[in-house]
């Protein structure tokens, strides 16, 4: 999956330091990034390929071994120049394109310029905030009230029926291959819950034997997957929910399509049941 990067490692420590020689920067543009692409890899710009004198403040986002990796200030990247030779690129490259270290530092940029660009001005009472110079948090210098990243709980459900699985297809989304089913935690709800709320929502199934499988933190959409795996419970009708899904059907495991990435949980958890093995109670 795509935070997969052993061995390379990732620290997510916060940093007060500015940019050096050699640290990455990222330069972002709502869903798109500037990068340089040649056979299938990814290069990102350096500090030393920018004007330094220009005054832009950069914000450190973590690091992967040696390694810094940087944001613009918020506000700034719209109007900085990428250095000659790196061209904007939609998101969709970070599933396609290489090494994985750098596409998964990508991907967890963008998740982190859309925190700061959102959390520019205090949610309580509209003054301009200012980044803790001790932890990855905004703080409003008037009231006081300190912000930290958005990462939403989403939970990816494999239901299986003996040898078929339950797979989904989503409505009004450019990603048209089979799915599982996904949804959002709500307040007050455990996992397990969620995994019985949203397979009832979604398909009208009811589900037992719910065992958890890993998780992915998906800088994508702000979001903290977490895998299960469960077993039909009763009936196995299936009532779509079609606001949400435009498809949603069993499918016996020699039918289902092998897995065209390794980005995706999701994926990783449909090719282990095709495969012929899931997580056993």
């Amino acid at each position: 999956m795509i935070h997969e990067i052993y061995p390379k490692k990732f620290y997510v420590d916060y940093v007060g330091c500015a940019p050096e020689q050699d640290d990455t920067i990222f330069i972002l543009d709502k869903d798109a990034i500037y990068c340089r692409v040649e056979d299938g890899e990814m290069a990102f710009p350096k500090y030393r390929e920018f004007d330094q004198a220009a005054g832009i403040k950069y914000i450190y986002l973590f690091s992967i071994d040696k390694e810094k990796f940087f944001i613009p200030e918020a506000g700034v990247s719209r109007t900085i120049n990428a250095p000659e030779g790196y061209e904007r690129r939609e998101n969709g490259i970070f599933r396609m394109a290489g090494p994985r270290h750098l596409a998964f530092a990508a991907v967890t940029a963008q998740q982190l310029h859309l925190w700061y660009t959102n959390s520019r001005y205090c949610g309580c009472c509209g003054t301009e905030t200012e980044h803790s110079e001790t932890e990855r948090a905004c703080v409003c210098p008037l009231c006081g009230l300190t912000s930290y990243p958005k990462i939403s709980p989403v939970v990816i459900v494999a239901v299986s029926n003996g040898e078929h699985l339950l797979v989904t297809r989503y409505k009004d989304r450019p990603y048209h291959r089979y799915a599982l089913v996904a949804g959002f935690a709500e307040i007050g709800e455990s996992l397990e819950d969620t995994v019985r709320r949203e397979v009832f929502e979604e398909t009208g199934i009811q589900v037992k034997n719910i065992r958890y499988y890993k998780s992915q933190p998906w800088g994508f959409t702000s979001t903290l997957l977490s895998g299960f795996y469960c077993e039909l419970d009763g009936d196995p009708q299936i009532t779509i929910d079609e606001n949400e899904l435009s498809e949603a059907i069993w499918l016996h495991r020699d039918d289902i399509p092998p897995a065209d990435s390794e980005v995706a949980l999701t994926s990783e958890m449909m090719e282990q049941f095709r495969l012929g093995g899931t997580v056993r109670a």
